[in-house]
């Protein structure tokens, strides 16, 4: 459901907006500029907060999320700020649920091996034919071994006739059920979560074969990327039509890292871009706005994702080179934001230096209008006090709105 609520004054560039406003340039974008005058609106529930946000209409404070690692989470219980088995996202009042993760393996009937095992990692052989080496002792991204699948043929051998058919065991409908049915008691924004077409390709061939494809075979990576989609579309048209469709989408896709994206924007739009286009028209069709997440240096694909359909960003990891407020300028009258407050502030647990961060990036897209969804530019790691998440929480749900 929407809100009506008052006129708050805010300008919500091309996607709607209403009341009395000025629109100015701020470089690439058109940007958002609010009134002098800012009526008190009244109290939405999740679910109106974020469709708001997510289509840059007025709100009543901005909705949070929270990501704290696992061990974090443990770090917290064990100081008793957590009762065991409360649920954290509830308990920061996080304004979003998610659920319905599809397994994108290539072979559901392959039984995981271990290949080498130590005190530390362990090494395995999966579904995908990929060799990872995982840490046994913390988290953290798995190493990349080796992979089975390295071109068209290999492709077309061991993976491609695994990922044609419809198969209910790569659907979660009693994980996506339950998630679905906890977020409409609490009222929060139910979202349909799961990887894109980037992130569906990386863990069967590993970056180098799927990047050097690109380059020297870019019509084998267009063909994995839309048979992924098309894998990804058949099977979420099967849980929908029988668990109910979401609220919004939550799609991962990581597509950079320091400093630069995986591809250019040229080869993003050739390979990438059809299939994105294809699964956010798909999500549109349903209602549903589209959240992409994508760490790393991503700006020179914003524009390509816009077009495909991105409704919002989320991550803008500032140790990559993104920045916020750089961000709302360029693209402000066309998607919100989601996160962008650098993660290295909190774990300094110092509260000038939050203070700091939080003004320099927040306060620019709320005051000017845009669509804002609190949250690190990261994962929280346990680094970070308890009291640090509580006050980054409570005083960004009201920061610039008063």
């Amino acid at each position: 459901s929407r809100a009506g609520g008052s006129d708050s004054g805010l300008v919500t560039g091309s996607r709607g907006g209403h009341g009395k406003h000025s629109i100015l340039p701020t470089g690439e974008s058109k940007g958002l500029v609010r009134s002098e005058k800012m009526p008190k609106i009244a109290t939405m529930t999740s679910i109106e907060r974020m469709q708001n946000t997510l289509e840059m209409k007025p709100v009543d404070q901005t909705p949070v999320a929270v990501s704290p690692w696992g061990t974090t989470i443990a770090r917290w219980r064990k100081e008793g700020h957590l009762a065991e088995g409360e649920d954290v996202a509830e308990h920061f009042g996080q304004d979003l649920r998610t659920g319905g993760w599809l397994n994108s393996t290539a072979n559901l009937d392959f039984t995981p091996v271990v290949l080498e095992e130590t005190e530390e990692t362990i090494l395995t052989l999966d579904g995908n034919g990929a060799r990872l080496r995982r840490h046994k002792l913390h988290e953290s991204t798995p190493e990349h071994v080796g992979f089975t699948v390295v071109d068209r043929k290999s492709w077309e051998e061991h993976a491609k006739p695994f990922l044609t058919d419809l198969d209910r065991r790569r659907i979660p409908f009693e994980g996506y059920r339950n998630a679905k049915r906890f977020a409409a008691e609490k009222q929060r924004f139910f979202c349909w979560a799961g990887v894109g077409p980037f992130e569906q390709m990386h863990p069967l061939c590993g970056h180098e074969a799927m990047l050097m494809g690109m380059a020297l075979d870019p019509e084998w990576v267009k063909e994995m990327v839309m048979t992924y989609v098309s894998l990804t579309i058949n099977h979420l048209e099967v849980l929908f039509a029988e668990e109910g469709k979401p609220d919004g989408f939550f799609v991962y896709e990581d597509m950079g890292f320091k400093g630069r994206p995986f591809m250019s924007p040229a080869m993003y739009r050739e390979i990438i871009f059809p299939g994105h286009k294809r699964l956010f028209d798909f999500a549109h069709s349903l209602g549903c706005k589209v959240i992409v997440h994508s760490c790393g240096y991503v700006e020179p694909l914003v524009p390509g994702l816009i077009e495909a359909g991105m409704d919002c960003l989320q991550a803008m990891e500032v140790k990559a080179g993104m920045d916020l407020p750089t961000l709302f300028r360029r693209f402000g009258d066309r998607i919100a934001f989601y996160g962008g407050v650098d993660v290295r502030t909190l774990i300094s647990n110092d509260r000038a230096r939050i203070d700091a961060e939080m003004d320099q990036k927040i306060l620019p897209v709320v005051r000017g209008g845009g669509g804002y969804v609190l949250h690190t530019d990261h994962s929280e790691p346990p680094e970070i006090d308890y009291e640090t998440m509580r006050y980054f929480v409570e005083r960004g749900r009201t920061l610039g709105r008063d």
